[in-house]
Protein backbone atom coordinates (compact mmCIF):
# COMPACT_ATOMS: atom_id res chain seq x y z
CA UNK A 1 0.00 0.00 0.00
CA UNK A 2 3.17 2.48 0.95
CA UNK A 3 4.47 1.83 -2.25
CA UNK A 4 1.46 2.81 -4.28
CA UNK A 5 0.97 5.78 -2.45
CA UNK A 6 4.29 6.87 -3.01
CA UNK A 7 4.44 6.06 -6.61
CA UNK A 8 1.12 7.95 -6.93
CA UNK A 9 2.54 10.88 -5.15
CA UNK A 10 5.74 10.49 -7.17
CA UNK A 11 3.29 10.28 -10.61
CA UNK A 12 1.42 12.94 -9.46
CA UNK A 13 4.89 15.52 -8.75
CA UNK A 14 5.84 14.55 -12.32
CA UNK A 15 2.65 15.75 -13.48
CA UNK A 16 2.61 19.07 -11.73
CA UNK A 17 6.06 19.35 -13.39
CA UNK A 18 5.50 18.72 -16.58
CA UNK A 19 2.17 20.86 -16.63
CA UNK A 20 4.60 23.59 -15.25
CA UNK A 21 6.86 22.87 -18.09
CA UNK A 22 3.91 23.02 -20.36
CA UNK A 23 2.42 26.40 -19.10
CA UNK A 24 3.11 29.18 -21.59
CA UNK A 25 2.57 33.53 -20.90
CA UNK A 26 -0.32 33.54 -22.86
CA UNK A 27 -2.09 30.88 -20.60
CA UNK A 28 -3.07 33.97 -19.08
CA UNK A 29 -4.72 35.64 -21.32
CA UNK A 30 -3.80 38.74 -24.37
CA UNK A 31 -1.69 41.11 -23.54
CA UNK A 32 -2.87 44.88 -22.86
CA UNK A 33 -2.14 48.06 -21.27
CA UNK A 34 -2.17 48.19 -17.73
CA UNK A 35 -4.67 51.11 -16.69
CA UNK A 36 -2.53 53.55 -15.30
CA UNK A 37 -1.22 53.18 -19.10
CA UNK A 38 2.44 52.69 -18.00
CA UNK A 39 2.85 48.72 -18.31
CA UNK A 40 1.91 45.65 -20.23
CA UNK A 41 0.42 43.26 -18.84
CA UNK A 42 -2.13 39.71 -19.26
CA UNK A 43 -5.59 40.10 -19.64
CA UNK A 44 -6.17 38.29 -15.95
CA UNK A 45 -4.06 41.22 -14.80
CA UNK A 46 -0.77 39.36 -14.56
CA UNK A 47 1.96 41.53 -15.88
CA UNK A 48 4.27 41.18 -18.15
CA UNK A 49 7.82 42.03 -18.13
CA UNK A 50 9.02 42.83 -21.98
CA UNK A 51 12.64 40.75 -21.86
CA UNK A 52 13.39 41.00 -25.63
CA UNK A 53 16.25 39.66 -27.58
CA UNK A 54 17.35 41.27 -31.00
CA UNK A 55 17.32 38.40 -33.96
CA UNK A 56 16.71 41.05 -36.75
CA UNK A 57 18.02 38.32 -39.57
CA UNK A 58 16.70 34.86 -38.35
CA UNK A 59 14.19 34.40 -40.95
CA UNK A 60 16.88 34.83 -43.80
CA UNK A 61 20.16 33.06 -41.65
CA UNK A 62 18.88 30.13 -39.89
CA UNK A 63 17.72 26.80 -40.64
CA UNK A 64 14.99 25.08 -38.85
CA UNK A 65 17.79 23.14 -36.28
CA UNK A 66 19.32 26.56 -35.60
CA UNK A 67 16.20 27.92 -34.42
CA UNK A 68 15.32 25.84 -32.11
CA UNK A 69 18.65 25.70 -31.22
CA UNK A 70 18.54 29.58 -30.41
CA UNK A 71 15.00 29.72 -28.98
CA UNK A 72 15.92 27.13 -26.83
CA UNK A 73 18.92 29.20 -25.46
CA UNK A 74 17.00 32.37 -25.40
CA UNK A 75 13.92 30.65 -23.34
CA UNK A 76 16.92 29.46 -21.12
CA UNK A 77 18.59 32.96 -20.41
CA UNK A 78 15.22 34.18 -19.67
CA UNK A 79 13.99 36.07 -22.66
CA UNK A 80 10.05 36.11 -23.51
CA UNK A 81 10.70 37.87 -26.79
CA UNK A 82 12.27 37.90 -29.73
CA UNK A 83 12.10 40.34 -32.46
CA UNK A 84 12.79 39.63 -36.28
CA UNK A 85 12.66 41.70 -39.75
CA UNK A 86 10.37 39.92 -41.88
CA UNK A 87 11.62 41.18 -44.92
CA UNK A 88 15.20 42.20 -45.11
CA UNK A 89 15.11 42.98 -49.08
CA UNK A 90 11.89 42.48 -51.90
CA UNK A 91 12.26 39.58 -52.30
CA UNK A 92 13.94 38.19 -49.43
CA UNK A 93 15.84 35.21 -49.27
CA UNK A 94 16.17 32.19 -46.47
CA UNK A 95 18.84 29.75 -45.45
CA UNK A 96 17.02 27.27 -47.95
CA UNK A 97 17.02 29.76 -50.87
CA UNK A 98 13.37 30.31 -50.89
CA UNK A 99 12.45 33.84 -51.95
CA UNK A 100 9.64 35.63 -50.49
CA UNK A 101 8.36 37.17 -53.59
CA UNK A 102 8.04 36.52 -57.16
CA UNK A 103 10.00 38.82 -59.74
CA UNK A 104 7.04 40.77 -60.36
CA UNK A 105 6.94 41.43 -56.54
CA UNK A 106 4.29 39.03 -55.82
CA UNK A 107 4.20 37.36 -52.44
CA UNK A 108 5.01 33.49 -53.42
CA UNK A 109 3.10 31.35 -51.04
CA UNK A 110 2.64 28.01 -53.13
CA UNK A 111 5.87 26.87 -53.08
CA UNK A 112 6.99 23.24 -51.01
CA UNK A 113 8.20 25.06 -48.47
CA UNK A 114 7.86 28.76 -48.59
CA UNK A 115 9.89 31.77 -47.30
CA UNK A 116 6.75 32.32 -45.16
CA UNK A 117 6.32 28.37 -44.17
CA UNK A 118 9.51 29.04 -42.69
CA UNK A 119 8.59 31.94 -40.92
CA UNK A 120 5.18 30.01 -39.72
CA UNK A 121 8.10 27.62 -38.41
CA UNK A 122 10.02 30.24 -36.44
CA UNK A 123 6.66 31.82 -35.04
CA UNK A 124 5.83 28.13 -33.53
CA UNK A 125 9.17 27.22 -32.17
CA UNK A 126 9.15 30.35 -30.42
CA UNK A 127 5.65 29.48 -29.34
CA UNK A 128 6.89 25.62 -27.62
CA UNK A 129 9.46 28.13 -25.87
CA UNK A 130 6.92 30.62 -24.56
CA UNK A 131 8.75 33.57 -26.70
CA UNK A 132 6.90 35.91 -28.41
CA UNK A 133 7.45 37.15 -31.60
CA UNK A 134 8.06 41.08 -32.18
CA UNK A 135 7.19 41.20 -36.10
CA UNK A 136 8.80 43.71 -37.87
CA UNK A 137 6.96 43.64 -41.44
CA UNK A 138 9.80 45.16 -43.22
CA UNK A 139 12.86 46.95 -42.47
CA UNK A 140 12.57 50.37 -42.62
CA UNK A 141 15.27 51.62 -45.29
CA UNK A 142 13.70 49.22 -47.34
CA UNK A 143 10.22 51.55 -47.89
CA UNK A 144 12.82 54.51 -48.14
CA UNK A 145 14.36 52.98 -51.31
CA UNK A 146 10.60 52.68 -52.32
CA UNK A 147 10.34 48.68 -52.31
CA UNK A 148 6.82 49.17 -50.95
CA UNK A 149 4.47 52.01 -51.40
CA UNK A 150 0.93 52.32 -49.52
CA UNK A 151 -0.97 49.82 -52.11
CA UNK A 152 1.66 47.03 -51.79
CA UNK A 153 1.42 48.00 -48.08
CA UNK A 154 -2.28 46.86 -47.95
CA UNK A 155 -2.22 44.53 -49.66
CA UNK A 156 1.00 42.94 -47.68
CA UNK A 157 -0.67 43.70 -44.03
CA UNK A 158 -3.37 41.86 -45.18
CA UNK A 159 -1.33 38.96 -46.22
CA UNK A 160 0.44 39.38 -43.00
CA UNK A 161 -2.30 39.98 -40.30
CA UNK A 162 -4.62 36.98 -41.59
CA UNK A 163 -1.44 34.36 -41.64
CA UNK A 164 -1.24 35.42 -37.73
CA UNK A 165 -3.90 36.83 -35.70
CA UNK A 166 -4.63 33.56 -34.46
CA UNK A 167 -1.29 32.78 -33.21
CA UNK A 168 -0.97 33.59 -29.57
CA UNK A 169 2.91 34.90 -29.40
CA UNK A 170 2.54 37.71 -31.96
CA UNK A 171 3.44 41.25 -31.24
CA UNK A 172 3.72 44.06 -34.44
CA UNK A 173 6.51 46.62 -34.17
CA UNK A 174 5.84 48.75 -37.63
CA UNK A 175 9.29 50.99 -38.97
CA UNK A 176 12.49 49.31 -38.21
CA UNK A 177 14.74 51.55 -37.92
CA UNK A 178 12.89 55.02 -39.65
CA UNK A 179 11.93 58.05 -38.75
CA UNK A 180 7.81 58.29 -39.15
CA UNK A 181 7.97 61.51 -41.25
CA UNK A 182 9.40 59.33 -44.16
CA UNK A 183 6.79 57.44 -46.11
CA UNK A 184 4.46 58.00 -43.46
CA UNK A 185 1.74 57.01 -45.89
CA UNK A 186 3.42 53.64 -45.46
CA UNK A 187 3.39 53.00 -42.51
CA UNK A 188 0.01 54.26 -41.51
CA UNK A 189 -1.29 52.07 -44.07
CA UNK A 190 0.43 48.70 -43.07
CA UNK A 191 -0.37 49.39 -39.37
CA UNK A 192 -4.03 50.13 -39.89
CA UNK A 193 -4.53 47.11 -42.52
CA UNK A 194 -3.04 44.88 -39.86
CA UNK A 195 -4.98 46.13 -37.32
CA UNK A 196 -8.29 45.92 -39.14
CA UNK A 197 -7.91 42.28 -39.53
CA UNK A 198 -6.09 41.23 -36.03
CA UNK A 199 -7.79 42.37 -32.90
CA UNK A 200 -5.37 39.90 -31.04
CA UNK A 201 -2.01 41.45 -30.34
CA UNK A 202 -0.66 44.64 -29.72
CA UNK A 203 1.26 46.85 -31.88
CA UNK A 204 4.41 49.35 -31.96
CA UNK A 205 6.42 50.97 -34.24
CA UNK A 206 10.66 51.12 -33.40
CA UNK A 207 12.02 54.61 -34.38
CA UNK A 208 15.44 55.77 -35.80
CA UNK A 209 18.47 56.04 -33.27
CA UNK A 210 17.89 58.57 -30.72
CA UNK A 211 14.10 59.58 -31.66
CA UNK A 212 10.58 58.26 -29.84
CA UNK A 213 7.92 56.46 -31.58
CA UNK A 214 5.88 59.23 -29.76
CA UNK A 215 7.34 61.60 -32.04
CA UNK A 216 4.95 60.94 -35.03
CA UNK A 217 2.55 58.71 -33.55
CA UNK A 218 1.14 59.79 -30.06
CA UNK A 219 -1.74 60.27 -31.77
CA UNK A 220 -2.49 57.41 -33.89
CA UNK A 221 -5.37 54.79 -32.97
CA UNK A 222 -3.47 52.14 -34.01
CA UNK A 223 -0.43 52.00 -31.27
CA UNK A 224 -0.80 50.41 -27.62
CA UNK A 225 3.07 51.67 -26.62
CA UNK A 226 5.96 52.90 -27.73
CA UNK A 227 9.38 52.38 -27.77
CA UNK A 228 12.58 54.66 -28.36
CA UNK A 229 16.33 54.03 -30.08
CA UNK A 230 18.65 54.95 -27.29
CA UNK A 231 20.95 53.88 -30.50
CA UNK A 232 25.08 52.54 -30.21
CA UNK A 233 26.89 56.14 -29.77
CA UNK A 234 28.92 56.90 -26.37
CA UNK A 235 28.94 60.39 -24.73
CA UNK A 236 30.12 63.19 -27.52
CA UNK A 237 30.02 61.03 -30.54
CA UNK A 238 27.98 62.98 -32.79
CA UNK A 239 29.54 62.08 -35.54
CA UNK A 240 28.15 64.88 -37.78
CA UNK A 241 24.78 64.41 -37.59
CA UNK A 242 22.85 67.89 -38.60
CA UNK A 243 19.69 67.10 -37.22
CA UNK A 244 20.50 65.61 -33.89
CA UNK A 245 17.54 65.51 -31.99
CA UNK A 246 19.01 65.19 -28.03
CA UNK A 247 21.74 67.85 -26.60
CA UNK A 248 24.89 66.99 -26.96
CA UNK A 249 26.73 64.76 -24.51
CA UNK A 250 23.70 63.25 -23.59
CA UNK A 251 24.13 60.02 -26.10
CA UNK A 252 24.45 57.54 -23.27
CA UNK A 253 21.42 59.10 -21.12
CA UNK A 254 18.83 56.41 -22.20
CA UNK A 255 16.83 57.15 -19.07
CA UNK A 256 15.78 60.94 -20.63
CA UNK A 257 14.13 58.57 -23.55
CA UNK A 258 11.02 57.83 -20.87
CA UNK A 259 10.05 61.49 -19.74
CA UNK A 260 10.51 62.70 -23.31
CA UNK A 261 8.50 60.08 -24.75
CA UNK A 262 5.73 60.45 -21.65
CA UNK A 263 5.82 64.28 -22.94
CA UNK A 264 3.42 63.12 -25.46
CA UNK A 265 -0.17 62.86 -24.85
CA UNK A 266 -1.72 60.62 -24.33
CA UNK A 267 0.60 58.61 -22.27
CA UNK A 268 1.61 55.11 -23.27
CA UNK A 269 3.58 52.23 -21.80
CA UNK A 270 7.55 52.64 -23.51
CA UNK A 271 11.00 50.85 -23.87
CA UNK A 272 14.34 50.85 -25.07
CA UNK A 273 13.55 48.63 -28.66
CA UNK A 274 17.17 49.37 -29.56
CA UNK A 275 20.30 49.71 -26.87
CA UNK A 276 23.82 49.55 -27.48
CA UNK A 277 24.54 46.05 -28.71
CA UNK A 278 27.17 44.06 -26.70
CA UNK A 279 30.55 43.33 -28.92
CA UNK A 280 29.84 46.62 -31.74
CA UNK A 281 31.88 49.56 -31.89
CA UNK A 282 30.82 52.61 -30.25
CA UNK A 283 29.45 54.43 -32.90
CA UNK A 284 28.93 50.84 -35.27
CA UNK A 285 30.92 51.87 -37.78
CA UNK A 286 34.64 52.33 -36.54
CA UNK A 287 36.50 49.07 -36.22
CA UNK A 288 39.50 51.23 -33.95
CA UNK A 289 36.45 51.93 -31.24
CA UNK A 290 36.16 50.47 -28.41
CA UNK A 291 33.35 47.36 -27.89
CA UNK A 292 30.54 48.14 -25.30
CA UNK A 293 30.90 45.19 -23.22
CA UNK A 294 28.15 43.68 -20.66
CA UNK A 295 28.83 46.05 -18.18
CA UNK A 296 27.11 48.75 -20.91
CA UNK A 297 24.31 46.65 -21.54
CA UNK A 298 23.24 46.10 -18.15
CA UNK A 299 23.31 50.01 -17.16
CA UNK A 300 21.14 50.53 -20.48
CA UNK A 301 18.59 48.06 -18.67
CA UNK A 302 18.37 49.33 -15.21
CA UNK A 303 18.62 52.91 -16.58
CA UNK A 304 16.00 52.91 -18.60
CA UNK A 305 13.98 50.25 -16.82
CA UNK A 306 14.13 52.22 -13.54
CA UNK A 307 13.45 55.30 -15.24
CA UNK A 308 9.73 53.85 -15.78
CA UNK A 309 10.26 51.35 -19.24
CA UNK A 310 7.74 48.72 -19.42
CA UNK A 311 10.72 45.99 -20.03
CA UNK A 312 13.76 45.82 -22.02
CA UNK A 313 15.49 44.48 -24.88
CA UNK A 314 19.19 43.11 -25.18
CA UNK A 315 20.86 42.96 -28.39
CA UNK A 316 24.54 41.32 -29.21
CA UNK A 317 26.58 42.17 -33.00
CA UNK A 318 26.91 38.68 -33.74
CA UNK A 319 23.49 37.08 -32.81
CA UNK A 320 21.02 40.40 -34.76
CA UNK A 321 22.82 39.38 -38.13
CA UNK A 322 23.46 35.67 -37.03
CA UNK A 323 26.81 36.15 -38.77
CA UNK A 324 28.74 32.90 -39.70
CA UNK A 325 31.66 32.34 -41.74
CA UNK A 326 30.36 32.80 -45.35
CA UNK A 327 28.14 35.66 -44.95
CA UNK A 328 29.60 39.22 -45.06
CA UNK A 329 29.38 40.89 -41.75
CA UNK A 330 28.10 44.31 -40.60
CA UNK A 331 29.88 46.72 -38.18
CA UNK A 332 33.05 44.62 -38.09
CA UNK A 333 31.53 41.45 -36.22
CA UNK A 334 34.32 38.63 -36.11
CA UNK A 335 32.16 36.15 -33.86
CA UNK A 336 30.34 33.29 -34.65
CA UNK A 337 26.61 33.92 -33.39
CA UNK A 338 26.91 30.37 -31.81
CA UNK A 339 29.72 31.39 -29.61
CA UNK A 340 28.15 34.79 -29.25
CA UNK A 341 24.95 32.98 -27.33
CA UNK A 342 27.96 32.76 -24.15
CA UNK A 343 28.48 36.23 -24.36
CA UNK A 344 27.44 37.78 -20.41
CA UNK A 345 24.92 40.36 -20.80
CA UNK A 346 22.99 37.57 -22.68
CA UNK A 347 22.78 36.07 -19.71
CA UNK A 348 22.58 38.70 -17.17
CA UNK A 349 19.42 40.27 -18.21
CA UNK A 350 17.33 37.96 -16.67
CA UNK A 351 18.42 39.09 -13.43
CA UNK A 352 16.79 42.90 -14.03
CA UNK A 353 13.44 40.15 -15.29
CA UNK A 354 13.31 38.79 -11.82
CA UNK A 355 13.90 41.79 -10.07
CA UNK A 356 10.77 43.18 -11.17
CA UNK A 357 8.88 40.61 -10.76
CA UNK A 358 9.71 40.54 -7.50
CA UNK A 359 7.59 43.23 -5.79
CA UNK A 360 4.33 45.00 -6.56
CA UNK A 361 4.31 45.57 -10.26
CA UNK A 362 2.02 48.65 -11.15
CA UNK A 363 2.10 50.52 -8.61
CA UNK A 364 6.03 51.45 -9.46
CA UNK A 365 7.30 54.89 -10.39
CA UNK A 366 10.89 56.29 -10.94
CA UNK A 367 11.80 58.71 -8.19
CA UNK A 368 15.09 60.59 -8.30
CA UNK A 369 13.95 62.16 -4.91
CA UNK A 370 15.35 58.71 -3.58
CA UNK A 371 18.96 59.83 -3.67
CA UNK A 372 20.41 62.72 -2.28
CA UNK A 373 23.87 64.26 -3.95
CA UNK A 374 23.12 62.36 -7.17
CA UNK A 375 25.97 62.44 -10.25
CA UNK A 376 25.30 62.80 -13.63
CA UNK A 377 26.59 60.33 -16.66
CA UNK A 378 28.30 57.46 -15.19
CA UNK A 379 28.18 58.44 -11.69
CA UNK A 380 24.38 58.71 -11.43
CA UNK A 381 22.31 57.13 -9.30
CA UNK A 382 18.99 55.47 -11.21
CA UNK A 383 16.22 55.18 -8.37
CA UNK A 384 12.76 53.30 -8.52
CA UNK A 385 10.06 52.57 -5.84
CA UNK A 386 6.66 50.99 -4.75
CA UNK A 387 4.72 51.96 -2.05
CA UNK A 388 6.79 49.91 0.59
CA UNK A 389 9.87 48.91 -1.46
CA UNK A 390 12.99 51.00 -3.17
CA UNK A 391 15.45 50.14 -5.99
CA UNK A 392 18.68 52.22 -7.02
CA UNK A 393 21.24 51.26 -9.53
CA UNK A 394 24.65 51.91 -9.06
CA UNK A 395 27.02 51.86 -11.66
CA UNK A 396 30.22 52.68 -10.38
CA UNK A 397 29.92 51.44 -6.97
CA UNK A 398 30.23 54.97 -5.39
CA UNK A 399 28.82 55.75 -2.34
CA UNK A 400 24.96 56.75 -1.88
CA UNK A 401 23.10 58.76 0.24
CA UNK A 402 19.29 56.91 0.50
CA UNK A 403 16.41 58.75 1.59
CA UNK A 404 14.74 55.31 3.28
CA UNK A 405 11.50 57.76 4.45
CA UNK A 406 10.28 57.13 0.62
CA UNK A 407 8.63 54.53 1.47
CA UNK A 408 5.99 52.91 3.65
CA UNK A 409 7.84 51.44 6.95
CA UNK A 410 8.96 52.47 10.31
CA UNK A 411 12.19 50.30 9.66
CA UNK A 412 13.50 49.00 6.53
CA UNK A 413 15.64 45.67 5.03
CA UNK A 414 18.28 46.47 2.95
CA UNK A 415 20.27 44.04 0.65
CA UNK A 416 22.84 44.86 -2.20
CA UNK A 417 21.86 42.79 -5.53
CA UNK A 418 24.77 42.04 -8.01
CA UNK A 419 23.94 43.11 -11.55
CA UNK A 420 26.35 40.71 -12.65
CA UNK A 421 25.20 37.43 -11.09
CA UNK A 422 22.11 38.41 -9.19
CA UNK A 423 23.75 37.46 -5.82
CA UNK A 424 21.74 39.09 -2.84
CA UNK A 425 23.83 40.18 0.05
CA UNK A 426 21.92 40.76 3.28
CA UNK A 427 23.33 44.56 4.71
CA UNK A 428 21.02 44.64 7.63
CA UNK A 429 17.95 46.68 9.06
CA UNK A 430 17.88 50.37 9.60
CA UNK A 431 15.91 52.85 10.85
CA UNK A 432 13.64 54.89 8.89
CA UNK A 433 16.00 57.82 8.05
CA UNK A 434 18.73 59.70 5.32
CA UNK A 435 21.88 56.71 5.47
CA UNK A 436 24.59 56.32 3.52
CA UNK A 437 25.57 53.33 1.83
CA UNK A 438 29.71 52.62 0.71
CA UNK A 439 29.03 49.31 -1.90
CA UNK A 440 32.47 47.45 -1.79
CA UNK A 441 34.52 48.73 -4.72
CA UNK A 442 36.56 46.53 -6.93
CA UNK A 443 40.63 46.59 -7.64
CA UNK A 444 39.80 46.72 -11.81
CA UNK A 445 36.61 46.27 -13.93
CA UNK A 446 32.51 47.33 -12.81
CA UNK A 447 30.33 46.12 -9.85
CA UNK A 448 27.46 47.32 -10.41
CA UNK A 449 23.91 46.88 -8.87
CA UNK A 450 20.88 47.24 -6.91
CA UNK A 451 20.53 48.97 -3.16
CA UNK A 452 17.33 46.74 -2.49
CA UNK A 453 15.15 48.53 0.34
CA UNK A 454 11.80 46.69 1.92
CA UNK A 455 9.54 47.55 4.82
CA UNK A 456 10.43 45.50 7.56
CA UNK A 457 7.23 44.10 7.81
CA UNK A 458 7.31 42.41 4.36
CA UNK A 459 8.39 39.59 3.40
CA UNK A 460 9.08 40.27 -1.02
CA UNK A 461 12.74 38.55 0.29
CA UNK A 462 14.17 36.70 2.93
CA UNK A 463 17.36 37.87 4.89
CA UNK A 464 18.62 34.10 4.00
CA UNK A 465 17.59 34.51 0.12
CA UNK A 466 21.05 34.54 -2.05
CA UNK A 467 19.56 34.78 -5.69
CA UNK A 468 16.78 37.26 -6.23
CA UNK A 469 14.02 35.01 -7.07
CA UNK A 470 13.46 32.63 -10.89
CA UNK A 471 10.29 31.52 -9.72
CA UNK A 472 8.69 34.19 -12.04
CA UNK A 473 10.92 32.58 -15.19
CA UNK A 474 9.20 29.25 -14.79
CA UNK A 475 5.74 29.93 -15.63
CA UNK A 476 2.88 32.84 -15.78
CA UNK A 477 4.69 35.64 -13.88
CA UNK A 478 2.81 36.43 -10.72
CA UNK A 479 1.92 40.38 -9.22
CA UNK A 480 2.50 40.67 -5.63
CA UNK A 481 0.19 43.00 -5.29
CA UNK A 482 -2.68 40.80 -5.62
Amino acid sequence: MKQKLFTLVAALLLSAVVTAQEVKPWANGKLKVSDNQRFLQFENGKPFFWLGETAWLMPEHLNRDEVDFYLKNCHEAGFNMAQVQVLNDVPSYNIYGMPSHDRQGKLLTAQPYTYWDHLDYIVDIAAKNGIYIGMVPIWGGLVKDGKMNADQAKTYGTFLANRYKDRPNIIWIIGGDIQGDIKPEVWETLATTIKAADKNHLMTYHPRGRYTSAKWWSKASWIDFHTFQSGHRRYGQRMGNKDYPIPDNTEEDNWMYVDSTWAYKPIKPVLDDEPIYEDIPMGLHDASEPLWQACDVRRYAYWSVFAGSCGHTYGHNAIMQFYREGYIPSYHCDKPWTEALHAPGFHQMKHLKHLMLSFPYFERIPDQSIVLDNGTKYERLAATRGNDYLLVYNYTSRSMKVDLRKIAGDRKKVWWMNADTGTLTWLGEYDNKVLTFRPEKPVTGISDGVLIAIDASKQYLSKDQRQINTAAAAGPAVDRNE
